[in-house]
């Protein structure tokens, strides 16, 4: 795809998205979850932000935010109004796996509507197993799958265990026995 072309991509999604976020606040998807001031989030396939910037704002100035993405547009858009707006927690990475976070290194994973799309989903679910922490969170919501789909495939690789769902999120705690997908 050109670069003219997904840009104008980018920006419909965008459009889309801002729409949707007017209509359904993601702060209001978010606050179904406990946050703590001071833990470390990974928004994996961020898009224009509109998880990351509820999710900086709930773990607070001593918190931070990785907001990473395969599209380079979702990336530089997050770095420009993160620093816009003065958040110094969020911290954008250009990648289409691998974080480059340290092994349990995050408190929670936001995956929300980009799982359906993945080139390699055991490959991300297993760096999300990897960075996450010890009672960690996986926080999964994808539009495009149904429930038993999202249950099977979350679960069969050994890596999660399905704590709860509510109205499309499922919140997923890292299984600590066993094999890794």
């Amino acid at each position: 795809m050109s670069e003219i072309m997904a840009g104008i991509n980018f920006r419909a999604m965008t459009w889309m998205f801002n729409v949707r976020d007017l209509l359904r606040p993601r702060i209001d998807i978010l606050g179904k979850v406990d946050f703590e001031k001071g833990e470390t989030v990974l928004d994996y396939g961020c898009g224009p932000g509109g998880y990351t910037f509820p999710a900086a704002d709930l773990v607070g100035p001593e918190g931070k935010v990785y907001a990473q993405d395969i599209q380079p547009l979702a990336v530089d858009r997050i770095r420009d109004l993160a620093k816009k707006r003065g958040y110094d927690n969020i911290c954008t990475r250009l990648s289409d796996r691998d974080t480059g976070l340290e092994d349990g290194s995050v408190d929670k994973v936001l995956l929300f509507d980009v799982y359906h799309d993945l080139a390699d989903p055991e490959g991300v679910l297993g760096e999300i197993h990897r960075v996450l922490r010890e009672g960690g969170k996986l926080l999964f919501s994808d539009h495009h799958l149904r429930d038993g789909d999202i249950r099977k495939e979350l679960t069969g690789g050994n890596a999660f265990l399905l704590e709860r769902s509510d109205g499309g999120l499922y919140v997923f705690g890292k299984k600590t026995t066993g094999s890794t997908p």
